[in-house]
């Protein structure tokens, strides 16, 4: 197929000689000629000069055309191969190596510490909600009370644990003061309805559905020994038009355990909300706990033996540079590509007068330093953000560990790239670039079935099964069904109390798994062993050549012939010239 191409361009060169021989100037030699040889005015010779100048016009465009054949092969050569061509070394491909090791450092180290505040925010979660919710059990799933008077019961405890604090509880809380209503510590609200009233007997009600705050608000006492305050036991709930009843507060703690990682500790502020719902007005009202945590920096910070160790904050510098270093090089290795596709493509409409199909144009474009500069660009957030929680000027811990953890994924996946240059370690990345196409049409069909079970299910099974509640756990517990997980379970979580909604579950779910099991998942393993087979079969037999490969490989100079090696740099040269 390489000769194909080249007979392709031997008549257009033939083409250009035979005119330029055509058009060849004659220069006339004005000196007299004998007319018994038969002639018969000036003598015409040719201009041997014009020839010549083709001559080397012709060698000048097969070097160059053989130069920018050595220059695509180069560029599509392996970082060994280029090695061995050049002389140069990798430096890209350790700086990647060196960025997997240091960016999965961070990564550990961020992720130490983020368990320990998740883990301090949860443990004091539950801490509350054994301390203020009367009667409370972990195992037990929709705490809830059902008359009046334990209504009271359990706001009058709750605010009584409050009160009592810091001689119950086993942490070291401060109150917040001020941060309540009027100025106190504590709000007590209940919301109802402006006007409301509900006569069952007659099946008839009159309500006004603007909604009515009242509150009352309640401090802790300055001295231990004083009385505590019970003017809140006189606050009378309006139950015919209630909504909801709210005890809102906030305390103070300091998360120590942060030491153990030789890390100063941060101080929290817990936004505490207590949360009696009646809404639906169905006799059971329940109690939940909310808790929101906000991180400050501590003022005036002392632990003995401390010292401040900026160790960390250096690393994070040292990975915000390297990432940068790679991504500067990314970006230029891209832009050389670029370049280079738009001399290729200049090369063949001028030479051959045809344009370079898509395909070929992006070869150009290497997705993999795509992926790189994003994952680049990732780190680089992350860290400063990270610098930002270790000098305790920020605390998004949430963010950082989203932005970090995704840029991890993305550089330990960019080491595919460098197993695809052995031809034993490439056959994923080959099977899912031949299987990716049908898989997506193959999931768009069956998503318009997946999409359909979901709102089936959520609309007539949400009211008698937990896990058809909201279309995220409908979707959940679907796609669990499909991998066969917790069969058992969604079958018997159904309740009985409706035969026909009984039935129609059972219909739901048995024709779901038959259907997405036994036909769509068997499919979609076809789609992916189909293309496994196709690459296998296909590196067996000789394959397509692309016009672009074509071309390269007309040059069959090896890496290791010396023809590659560029002429001596000028004295004066850039960074990025060093990293050639």
């Amino acid at each position: 197929m390489a000769t194909s191409l080249s007979e392709q361009q031997h008549p257009a060169r033939e083409e250009d000689a035979e005119k330029e021989r055509l058009l060849t100037s004659v220069t006339f030699d004005p000196s007299p000629v004998d007319l018994s040889d038969g002639g018969h005015g000036i003598r015409p010779s040719l201009d041997l000069q014009g020839s010549s100048l083709r001559k080397e016009a012709q060698e000048e465009d097969m070097a160059e055309e053989e130069a920018l054949r050595r220059k695509l092969k180069y560029f599509f050569m392996s970082p060994c191969d280029k090695y061995h061509a050049k002389g140069r070394k990798p430096y890209k491909l350790v700086l990647q190596l060196l960025k997997i090791i240091i960016v999965t450092m961070q990564l550990v180290l961020f992720g130490l510490s983020n368990q320990m505040v998740v883990m301090f925010k949860d443990e004091n979660t539950d801490s509350f909600r054994h301390l203020f919710l009367q009667d409370y059990q972990d195992d037990v799933e929709g705490f809830a009370v059902h008359t009046q008077s334990d209504v009271y019961q359990h706001i009058n405890y709750a605010i009584e644990q409050y009160l009592t604090l810091p001689q119950n509880s086993v942490g070291c809380y401060a109150y917040v003061l001020g941060s309540g209503v009027n100025g106190s510590a504590l709000s007590l609200c209940q919301h109802y309805y402006k006007k409301g009233s509900i006569d069952p007997v007659n099946d008839t009600f009159n309500i006004d559905p603007h909604v009515i705050t009242e509150c009352i608000g309640v401090d802790p006492p300055t001295d231990p020994s004083a009385p505590l305050p019970e003017h809140y036991k006189n606050f009378t709930l309006k139950f015919h038009k209630l909504i909801n009843v709210s005890i809102d507060f906030k305390l103070k703690a300091i998360n120590i355990q942060t030491i153990i990682n030789n890390e100063l500790p941060d101080c929290y502020t817990f936004a505490v909300t207590i949360l009696f719902d009646n809404r639906a007005h169905s006799g059971k009202m329940k109690i939940s706990l909310h808790n929101q945590a906000v991180i400050k920096e501590c003022r005036d910070p002392s632990v003995s033996g401390h010292k401040e160790n900026y160790t960390r904050v250096a690393f994070d510098v040292l990975v915000a540079v390297v990432c940068g270093l790679s991504l500067a090089l990314c970006g230029r290795s891209i832009l050389r590509g670029i370049i280079l596709q738009n001399e290729f493509v200049r090369f063949f409409r001028q030479s051959l007068g045809r344009s370079v199909c898509w395909g070929d144009r992006m070869e150009f474009i290497n997705g993999w330093y795509l992926l790189l500069i994003i994952s680049d660009v990732l780190t680089i957030i992350a860290s400063f953000i990270k610098i930002g929680i270790e000098t305790k000027n920020l605390a998004s811990y949430d963010v950082c560990g989203i932005l970090m953890g995704t840029s991890t994924l993305l550089v330990w996946v960019g080491v595919i790239r460098y197993l695809s240059f052995f031809q034993k370690y490439n056959i994923l990345i080959v099977t899912l670039r031949a299987a990716f196409p049908n898989v997506i049409r193959f999931c768009c069909c069956a998503a318009a079935i997946y999409m359909g079970y979901c709102f089936c299910g959520w609309i007539v099974l949400g009211p008698y099964h937990a896990k058809f509640r909201s279309l995220s756990t409908v979707s959940e517990c679907l796609f669990s069904l499909i991998n066969g997980d917790d069969m058992f379970a969604t079958f018997s979580e159904v309740e009985r109390s409706s035969t026909l909604v009984w039935v129609f579950s059972q219909l739901y779910l048995y024709t779901f798994i038959s259907l997405f099991i036994y036909m769509v998942l068997s499919l979609f393993i076809a789609l992916i062993t189909g293309a496994y087979d196709t690459i296998t079969q296909q590196a067996q037999e000789a394959p397509h050549v692309s016009d672009l490969h074509m071309f390269i490989a007309q040059c069959m100079d090896t890496p290791t012939s010396g023809k590659f090696q560029s002429p001596e740099p000028p004295e004066s040269c850039s960074l990025f010239c060093c990293f050639n």
